[in-house]
């Protein structure tokens, strides 16, 4: 006699329900965003049901997407309680840092120590990475940051040398780049040098005019309070009391980037960024970002923070880009990469 088959239980996901309290009823309003915008993003980023009434909310979902729910709007409320500002980059900023290896930076979010502080905006990590990054500028004098583009490697490092340069803890910042061609030709530019390393530094300018008022970052300019130049003009100088910049590092060689580490001098903090995956240099050169990363690793007072896709804090499709590429290098190589037949190479280092 045959037994009879048991039938198949479906395991039931366990669900909870958490009540949330918030004192203050114009920062609720702010916290929920128009037309509830905010609970909406935070819902469907994380699949959980954010209930309302007056300033109470109550979210249900499975337990750790409620915890991060919570953690979410506690971060985001604190941030309003400090006067900073919260829109949709912030809640994706908040629902970045809960999905972080750091969960608990997601409710502290605005730790006074993280956030930085320039003339015309104040800057809060918007990943736990970017809060690691943050700390280590001000723990050591040298640090390498590396990751794709949007990450904030340079935009942060340069609102902290804006930061510490008001606040008199430097006396000046210096920021750089190599002027390595990608596939142009800076001989046929019109106009006299400074005119052909311009457009190389213009990222730079750009993230100055984001932190100061234009006419204090021409004053200062003048001044030499700030200095914008190109790599080869740091070559037989000591660097003290400064906040100095090298961005791009990964088109720098070895010899290069071995002039500028030495630059270092008294009071100073260095921070060196760059992507690995965009190497300009001539194939047969290799990158002196990546060998300083290897020389100096584990040396005292300096440490390398690495970004990654998922520290992109640009438009999302940013993200998805910088993934697909990822994931075509990890299938075809880092030799052969974007070889095809006659079309030459993006990224020439081997």
């Amino acid at each position: 006699m045959t037994a009879p088959l048991k039938p198949t239980v479906e395991p039931v996901e366990a669900v909870t329900t958490l009540p949330l309290e918030f004192d203050d009823n114009a920062l609720v309003l702010q916290l929920f965003g128009s037309h509830h915008g905010n609970l909406v993003r935070i819902e469907q980023k994380l699949g959980v049901l954010i209930d309302t009434h007056g300033n109470e909310v109550t979210i249900t979902g499975a337990p750790e997407t409620v915890d991060a729910a919570r953690a979410v709007l506690d971060g985001l409320y604190g941030r309003l309680a400090k006067g900073l500002a919260v829109g949709r980059e912030e809640v994706d900023a908040a629902l970045r840092m809960a999905a972080g290896d750091a969960p608990g930076d997601a409710s502290r979010g605005v730790d006074a120590e993280l956030v930085i502080r320039t003339r015309k905006r104040h800057i809060s990590p918007r990943s736990p990475v970017q809060a690691a990054y943050i700390r280590a500028i001000d723990a050591f004098e040298l640090v390498f940051a590396l990751g794709p583009a949007g990450t904030g490697k340079t935009y942060l490092a340069v609102a902290k040398a804006v930061e510490k340069l008001i606040n008199g803890e430097v006396d000046r910042i210096i920021l750089s780049r190599p002027a390595v061609e990608a596939g142009e030709r800076l001989g046929f530019l019109p106009g006299d040098m400074r005119d052909k390393v311009d457009p190389y530094l213009r990222p730079l300018y750009d993230a100055l005019y984001d932190m100061m008022p234009a006419t204090q970052v021409a004053k200062r300019l003048e001044s030499g309070e700030i200095e914008i130049a190109p790599l080869a003009f740091m070559r037989g100088r000591t660097l003290a009391n400064a906040f100095v910049i090298l961005d791009e590092a990964q088109n720098t060689t070895a010899v290069q980037m071995k002039m500028f580490l030495t630059r270092l001098g008294e009071n100073s903090r260095m921070i060196v960024t760059g992507d690995l995956s965009q190497v300009d240099l001539p194939r047969s050169t290799r990158s002196g970002l990546r060998a300083a990363v290897e020389i100096l690793a584990g040396i005292e007072g300096g440490t390398c923070v690495e970004f990654t896709h998922a520290d992109v804090v640009r438009h999302p499709l940013v993200t998805r880009i910088v993934r697909a590429y990822e994931e075509f290098e990890a299938r075809h190589g880092s030799a052969a990469r974007y070889e095809t037949s006659g079309d030459g190479d993006a990224s020439r280092e081997e």
